[in-house]
């Protein structure tokens, strides 16, 4: 019985987590920041910092992965128009 305290508590720590966005909270392993954006291959993550600071989005800043592809698409069409010239 302790065990299945534990695991319900622990559940509920683990739903403390809020899209800045959307204001949805979600379970803290479900967690996204701008930082995914490093491993795409254009653009830049300087211009993608840049371009989330425009925004007022810290790099620490959490989203939930609707918004995250959400603020990939929108980054990716600004580079496309405006940075990759």
């Amino acid at each position: 019985m302790p065990d299945l305290l534990l695991n319900k508590d622990s559940l509920k720590r683990m739903k403390n987590a809020q899209c800045k966005r959307c204001l949805n909270k979600f379970q803290e392993k479900e967690i996204y920041t701008i930082q995914q954006f490093q491993y795409r291959s254009s653009p830049s993550y300087d211009w993608t910092k840049e371009f989330f600071d425009m925004l007022k989005i810290d790099e620490w800043d959490s989203f939930c992965e609707d918004c995250m592809r959400y603020y990939g698409e929108i980054s990716n069409n600004a580079w496309l128009k405006y940075g990759g010239k």
